[in-house]
């Protein structure tokens, strides 16, 4: 009978200190959401400001138009901000005067080309994984049949001119049809 009353004397200890555990467990957390919690602030007044950010207005506010310059550029490269572009006042008569200065520029001049591969001929097959097998290096036959065979493929690009159409003209030999882009 003794033995019963130390097993439940010492569970009853322990059912205790459970229960002690949790009450403080729920006070802390109580506590907690109490600091998180915060009330809203009502509209038509301005929202508290951190000490921090205040400092902070505070300072770039005080600074004159070079240092604001100089700040933006700190932020930019620091920050791997893009340039934003400034709409100048008189937009419609800026537009008007770019599109003069884009008329006067001279049209560039395209110097790399792509040949694309776009079908070939069934009978000539072969023939073509051949000469795929030569013009593309470091392309065994295995590699140069699964090129022809996915079809339209880019051959080569940022080629010059006369080596598009060297290829163009090598191709159409082996029974390819070919582009210049």
């Amino acid at each position: 009978m003794n033995s019963i009353r130390v097993v439940l004397q010492k569970n009853m200890h322990q059912l205790r200190q459970f229960h002690k555990c949790i009450a403080l467990c729920q006070a802390e957390a109580s506590a907690a959401v109490a600091e998180k919690m915060t009330i809203p602030v009502p509209e038509g007044v301005d929202k508290p400001v951190s000490a921090k950010i205040d400092k902070i207005a505070n300072d770039i506010s005080a600074l004159n138009l070079i240092e604001v310059a100089e700040l933006s550029d700190v932020l930019k490269k620091r920050l791997n901000l893009p340039d934003a572009p400034v709409m100048p006042m008189g937009g419609f008569q800026m537009a008007s005067q770019k599109d003069d200065e884009e008329a006067e520029a001279p049209k560039s001049v395209q110097t790399s080309f792509t040949v694309k591969l776009t079908s070939f001929e069934d009978s000539k097959k072969v023939a073509l994984i051949k000469e795929i097998k030569n013009l593309l290096p470091g392309t065994n036959l295995v590699q140069a049949k699964k090129f022809v065979e996915s079809v339209p493929v880019v051959v080569k690009s940022d080629v010059s001119k006369d080596e598009a159409e060297q290829l163009k003209e090598a191709i159409a030999k082996a029974g390819g049809v070919t582009e210049i882009l």
